[in-house]
């Protein structure tokens, strides 16, 4: 992705190495295994944080971390492009919304490193990237990119573009309303069937994402277009990479779909590529759909 030069947003917070060192301990409760799996899955949740500790049975703390220099030129490098991205998906919201006449709230953008503080509570780096209505605020631990490449083989910028654009995409849920509506539901329902709305709102988030890659593949950069070859096959790989199922298969050996609150592998790809074809919120609508394989 050709980014470097571009604007950056001015809705960036940094809070990194503000937690200083901490040292605490996991709870068990569900198991060393259900630890794992409910963290990994959880890795781009637009959701409540408190999901995570309800999955696993028991509440969850901090493992032993240390603070890291946060000022490194990589870092400084990661954070660059962490608020190019977000400016462009400020544009690219902000355009939409204006064209069907309603007012869009642009979101903040909140980095840290270790642990934070919102308003849908206390959160670790484990956590991973995350979207909190309350504030409306997206999380970002900038290591997330390395633990992405380094973890999950999904190398490249556009893998760490795709993840900020899916968590912006659940502040444009927010703005549609479509969150409340789906708190409301939460409260009405058992977990086992409330997962299944979880993974519609996640694959949404998933095609407004690819909706967003669609638009920046007619954005140019010094007169090259911003996507790059190879750009969007990025993405893929790490839609591919954390789908409930292939994340259940590696850390327990097998699946369970009713626990599924993200879509599995295929469904995270083909709901991406559906947005990155239409571009548009017409045809994004997951929780219409019959078959959310859907992908033409």
């Amino acid at each position: 992705m050709r980014w470097r030069g571009d604007r950056q947003s001015t809705n960036v917070e940094d809070r990194s190495g503000s937690s200083g060192r901490s040292v605490g301990k996991m709870a068990t409760g569900g198991g060393l295994g259900a630890i794992v799996i409910a963290i990994i899955v959880f890795l781009i949740s637009g959701g409540d944080l408190g999901s995570v500790t309800n999955t696993l049975g028991g509440g969850i703390t901090p493992a032993s971390y240390e603070t890291e220099n946060v000022q490194s030129t990589e870092y400084q490098e990661q954070k660059e492009f962490a608020a190019v991205v977000f400016a462009h998906l400020e544009d690219y919201w902000n355009e939409e919304f204006s064209e069907m006449n309603e007012s869009y709230q642009n979101p903040n953008l909140v980095l840290f490193t270790d642990s934070v503080n919102s308003a849908c509570g206390q959160a670790t780096s484990q956590v991973g990237p995350f979207y909190c209505p309350g504030d409306e605020n997206v999380y970002l631990d900038l290591s997330f990119a390395d633990e992405l490449s380094q973890k999950y083989g999904a190398t490249g910028d556009y893998a760490m573009a795709y993840v900020i654009a899916h968590e912006v995409g659940h502040h444009v849920q927010n703005e549609l309303g479509i969150t409340s509506q789906l708190n409301k539901i939460r409260q009405q329902v058992s977990e086992t069937e409330y997962n299944k709305y979880s993974v519609r709102l996640e694959l949404q988030a998933d095609y407004l994402a690819g909706c967003f890659s669609k638009y920046l593949a007619g954005e140019t950069h010094d007169g090259q277009p911003i996507l790059e070859a190879g750009d969007i096959e990025e993405a893929i790989t790490a839609a591919n990479a954390i789908g409930d199922d292939t994340l259940q298969k590696e850390y327990q050996g097998y699946v369970v779909p009713d626990s599924f609150t993200h879509g599995t592998s295929q469904q995270r790809i083909n709901w991406f590529n559906r947005g990155y074809k239409y571009g548009d919120l017409e045809h994004g609508d997951t929780f219409k759909e019959k078959d959310l394989d859907l992908a033409s």
